[in-house]
C-alpha cells in the first residue's frame, strides 16, 4: 500500500531553555493510504500536540514528518499552504461551520476558494451530503441544524476535496451518544467505500472502535498499538482492557 504518512523521531519541547517541558518523544509510526487511525492517551500525553504537527499546524522540535514523501518540516510558508489547501481535511471539535453561510455554501467552500465551475461544486456537495446523510438540509443555515448535523456537515466540508489525510481533533466530544454513532458510522464508510485516510485523536473507546488501529500515547511516547480484528465490539473490549492497565485516557 502506498505510504500518506511518514513520522521519524519526532520530538517536541515548549518553553526556554533551563524551564523546557518535552511533550513528545521520539515518536515514530507510518500511515498508509486508507488507514482509519485513532490516537489515544490520558491528558497531557501529547495527543493533540502531535495532531497539530502532523497537520502542520505546530512543528516539531527534531525528527521528520513526511506527508507524501515531502518533509513538512522544512517547506516554505507558501508551500504549506498549498499542501493544506491540497492534500489536508480536518473535522474540527467545535464544526467551525460560518454562520452566515447554509449548509451547502458551507461544505462548499473548499471547492470555491479553489475556483471550481459552480456547477461541478453543487454535484460534489450534493454527492457528500447524502454520504453524510444531509441532502435534505442543505439550505438549512447553521443554527437550524443539531450538533450532530453540524459535525456531519464540518466532515463532509473536511472530505470535499479528497484530501490524501483527514485530521479530526475529538469530533464526538461535543456530541451525544447518537450523534456520535451516526458521525462514526459516516467515517467509517467513507474510510471503508472510498479509501480515506484518517487520523482522529479521541479520549472515547467507543469512537475509537471504528477504526482500523489504535495507538496509545503516555508520556509522550508510543506506549503500544492495538489493530482491529473482524468484530467491533471485540475491538471496543480490548481497547477498555488496554486503557485500564495504562490508567485511563483523562
Amino acid at each position: 500500500m502506498k505510504e500518506i504518512l511518514k513520522i521519524r523521531n519526532v520530538y517536541k519541547e515548549y518553553g526556554i531553555k533551563g524551564f523546557k517541558t518535552q511533550v513528545l518523544k521520539g515518536i515514530s509510526f507510518t500511515v498508509e493510504e486508507g488507514e482509519f487511525i485513532a490516537i489515544m492517551g490520558p491528558s497531557g500525553a501529547g495527543k493533540t500536540t502531535l495532531l497539530n504537527l502532523l497537520s502542520t499546524i505546530d512543528k516539531p522540535t527534531k525528527g521528520e514528518i513526511l506527508l507524501e514523501s515531502k518533509d513538512i518540516t522544512k517547506l516554505k510558508s507558501r508551500e504549506l499552504s498549498q499542501l493544506r489547501k491540497d492534500s489536508i481535511g480536518f473535522i474540527f471539535q467545535d464544526y467551525s461551520l460560518l454562520d452566515n453561510m447554509n449548509l451547502m455554501d458551507n461544505i462548499a467552500l473548499p471547492l470555491a476558494l479553489g475556483c471550481k465551475k459552480s456547477k461541478e461544486i453543487e454535484e460534489k456537495v450534493i454527492a457528500i451530503a447524502d454520504t453524510f446523510g444531509l441532502k435534505e438540509h442543505l439550505k438549512k443555515y447553521p443554527y437550524e441544524l443539531s450538533g450532530g448535523q453540524k459535525q456531519r456537515g464540518a466532515a463532509a466540508r473536511a472530505l470535499i476535496t479528497n484530501p490524501s489525510v483527514i485530521f479530526a481533533d475529538e469530533p464526538t466530544g461535543a456530541l451525544d451518544s447518537k450523534s456520535s454513532s451516526d458521525l462514526l458510522e459516516c467515517l467509517r464508510r467513507v474510510n471503508e467505500e472510498k479509501k480515506a485516510t484518517i487520523i482522529m485523536v479521541t479520549h472515547d473507546a467507543l469512537s475509537a472502535s471504528y477504526t482500523q488501529k489504535v495507538y496509545v500515547l503516555s508520556d509522550g511516547e508510543i506506549k503500544c498499538q492495538v489493530g482491529k480484528g473482524n468484530d467491533r465490539k471485540e475491538f471496543y473490549g480490548r481497547i477498555i482492557d488496554l486503557l485500564a492497565t495504562l490508567g485511563g485516557t483523562r
